[in-house]
């Protein structure tokens, strides 16, 4: 039997969205935390600006995943684009006017975290029922490629910051999200978790289902493990992004230009990887293997990388990126295709609410170290933790772990 075609009108409108969604918002937090530190001078102020953005995504997540396992993905999804169009509307006029206060760029720079975590679980748990039976890994190597072009729009924004200004861009992503949002309306399709139960949505109500949310996921180990397990790895991980610019900066021979062509390196491995995996198909039986593979490897290329040449260097950031998005593309496809519809929201909320409270232990306790120890020590000793970990959670759970992964999506 011939596999239906991935590419449906459906999923084509949230894949454009979605690429709107995660740029515009990657270039227009990352410019005004520049404009931020121009105006105010003060790089803990800017650092607070960062920090502002994210602390919503540790608790929003939960309430958001809860929420959207009883109302409509598809209407929250082009809902908070018409509401991101009008916000940089206003950002387009107010910067337009040459007015700024710390307080009211601070207040937008939240309210945008708060956008963009309900989003994610939303796009996380509504994009799986847009994918034609059998296409789970091809369409997840296609959202793979999303964030390392995210990664791109950086050196993108700080061009259009420097030479067109704030304003323009504000008002193209006020045009690009009305447009995404216009599109996505036109999705058409049965939400079947809305089925289950018409009752009003009241603080009863969310107690009863975020309760059952819990009692789901402590019955599922398989999910408990991958969750515990991608709290520590994106703990370690950010830990060691944050060391890379310090780092660059510390070497004489290196310095900002030599780690901004790392990155871009780093990019075009995640891009190279996303294409081989749209064209080649994993044996269900081998993708936990593959996936052990990846967690292993990348701890002793990320941990050893940056006592090399810098010609090899390259070369291993090329292949830490191709080995994450295999990894990436594995447990996607393969969870959000295992969580049943009605409670798709609840997991992904919980999932993305361990991994954002890992990105802010792990930028905290690597800044903390880096007052005492080199860069160099403490990513080997981070990575010592992953591999740990990998062996500890990972692999002792594989019991649990495997019929997840080894799944034929």
């Amino acid at each position: 039997m011939e596999t239906p075609r991935l590419w449906t009108k459906n999923f084509t409108i949230i894949t454009i969205g979605s690429a709107v969604s995660i740029l515009g918002n990657a270039v227009s937090a990352f410019a005004m935390g520049l404009l931020t530190l121009d105006k105010t001078g003060s790089v803990f102020l800017y650092a607070l600006f960062l920090a502002a953005n994210n602390l919503p995504k540790i608790i929003l997540p939960l309430v958001a995943g809860t929420f959207l396992d009883k109302r409509s993905r598809r209407k929250t999804v082009y809902t908070l684009d018409f509401i991101s169009a009008a916000l940089f509307i206003i950002m387009f006029a107010v910067t337009q006017s040459g007015f700024f206060n710390y307080g009211f760029f601070l207040l937008l720079c939240i309210i945008m975290g708060c956008i963009d975590s309900i989003y994610l679980v939303a796009y996380d748990s509504f994009f799986p029922m847009l994918i034609t039976e059998g296409n789970f890994s091809k369409a997840y190597s296609v959202s793979s490629l999303l964030y390392p072009l995210a990664l791109m729009m950086t050196p993108v924004a700080a061009y259009i910051y420097e030479k067109i200004g704030l304003p323009t861009l504000f008002l193209f992503n006020a045009f690009s999200f009305l447009i995404a949002a216009i599109f996505e309306t036109k999705i058409k399709i049965t939400e079947s978790h809305l089925q289950t139960d018409s009752a009003r949505f009241s603080l009863r109500v969310f107690k009863e289902e975020f309760g059952k949310g819990l009692s789901y996921l402590r019955a599922e180990k398989g999910l408990m493990i991958i969750t515990v397990y991608f709290f520590l790895n994106t703990l370690t991980s950010i830990g060691m992004d944050t060391l890379w610019i310090p780092y660059f900066k510390s070497v004489s021979t290196l310095g900002i230009m030599a780690y901004s062509f790392a990155t871009s390196i780093n990019v075009a491995g995640r891009l190279a990887g996303g294409g081989i995996q749209y064209k080649l198909k994993f044996p269900a039986k081998r993708k936990f293997f593959i996936a052990m593979t990846v967690y292993v490897a990348t701890c002793f290329i990320d941990g050893s990388v940056l006592f090399m040449p810098y010609a090899l260097m390259l070369v291993f950031f090329f292949m830490d990126g191709l080995l994450s998005v295999t990894s990436y593309n594995i447990r996607l496809s393969t969870t959000q295709s295992y969580v049943p519809e009605s409670y798709r929201g609840r997991f992904n909320g919980v999932y993305q609410m361990a991994c954002n409270t890992g990105i802010i232990v792990g930028q905290l306790i690597a800044g903390a170290l880096a007052e005492y120890f080199s860069c160099r020590l403490i990513i080997i000793g981070l990575m010592g933790v992953n591999l740990i970990a990998t062996f500890a959670i990972m692999y002792r759970g594989r019991r649990h772990v495997k019929p997840i992964y080894n799944r034929d999506v």
